[in-house]
């Protein structure tokens, strides 16, 4: 090994600066300060900004948006529809559960709780707990089944009896058209913006639930997955240049970057987890563990984000609202 001058190699490190109040005049200005702290989170926070700022701007690349079902129960469900809103994104890969709560909270509310909630006292009181959040059975469950049910005879009706999961979505977006809150859903206005949603463990909550019961009824109805795949297929195949934003673990995670290692690996790539790498979970995963399966490219510019996504993707979007001009 060569011998490095010590020196010299100080000589091309950046020293670390404090924050200062001018550096909260906005969140554009806070996150850029994030790249002279030096430290831990704050630093990580900036530079997966720049790599999705480089991301959504080029107009080459195709981009997924990967996200788990229990960040739409809560507030950040409005930071992902204005991520969709703002076309910043091409497809959607998720979970069940996330059409589950969009759809719930197109028509009914969800509740600010607690995590020390006694859980005994809450299913007396039929109130479901996600986390810090409260749901009344009757604004979940219920509300699922009718508008699902509604969904799923029209579509029948009308012939459409095998469905791609993004085909069943699309349908359930122009369903919502006559919803007065359409607009707070991201089902909608990925239905508005020809934004695919994928979702391949589709029977893996309410909604997939209640396709299964309304096939008890109609045998000849099916859900075709292998139609998504067939369209992902397509998707890797037809682009050089692929991007990611994938916040959580889980199926919808790895279906993103299982997809992509078909085509030499995504180009650029953002992780936010929580889940630690010494537990062997694919959520604790850190991009570079992709790279050596190809799922993400060898020349790619990314970056794992350790921390919770509701407190992370706040700003990180404010930043992005900033600098890229709406289309």
């Amino acid at each position: 090994m060569a011998e490095i001058d010590r020196d010299e190699f100080i000589a091309h490190l950046k020293p670390v600066r404090d924050l200062e109040p001018n550096d909260f005049k906005s969140v554009r200005s806070l996150v850029e300060a994030f790249s002279k702290v030096g430290g831990f989170t704050a630093a990580k926070i900036h530079e997966g900004a720049l790599i999705l700022k480089e991301m959504i701007e080029d107009k080459n690349s195709f981009n997924f948006l990967s996200f788990p079902a229990a960040p739409i129960s809560t507030g950040l469900r409005g930071v992902i529809r204005e991520f969709v809103k703002r076309k910043y994104f091409n497809a959607i890969i998720t979970t069940t559960g996330t059409i589950d709560h969009d759809l719930a909270r197109c028509f009914k509310d969800y509740y600010k709780g607690r995590f020390e909630a006694d859980d005994n006292l809450l299913r007396d009181l039929e109130i479901h707990r996600l986390g810090n959040v409260f749901i009344p059975f009757e604004n979940y469950g219920m509300v699922i089944e009718e508008h699902t049910q509604k969904l799923l005879e029209g579509l029948y009706n009308r012939g459409q009896k095998e469905l791609a999961t993004y085909e069943l979505l699309r349908a359930l977006g122009e369903y919502l058209e006559n919803c007065p809150n359409k607009e707070e859903s991201i089902i909608w206005w990925a239905y508005k913006n020809e934004i695919d949603i994928f979702v391949p463990g589709i029977t893996d909550g309410a909604f997939g639930y209640q396709i299964w019961l309304f096939r008890e009824k109609y045998r000849d109805f099916r859900v075709n997955i292998l139609k998504d795949e067939s369209r992902l297929s397509d998707i890797v195949y037809e682009n050089e240049v692929t991007g990611a934003l994938i916040i959580g673990g889980g199926i919808s995670k790895h279906h993103v970057i299982w997809w992509n290692q078909f085509k030499g690996g995504l180009n650029r790539t953002v992780y936010i987890t929580t889940a630690p790498e010494w537990d062997g979970s694919l959520s604790g995963a850190k991009t570079r563990e992709a790279i050596s399966w190809g799922k993400i490219s060898k020349r790619a510019n990314h970056i794992t984000i350790e921390g919770e996504a509701t407190a992370i993707l706040p700003l990180i979007a404010g930043y992005l609202f900033e600098v890229i001009p709406e289309r």
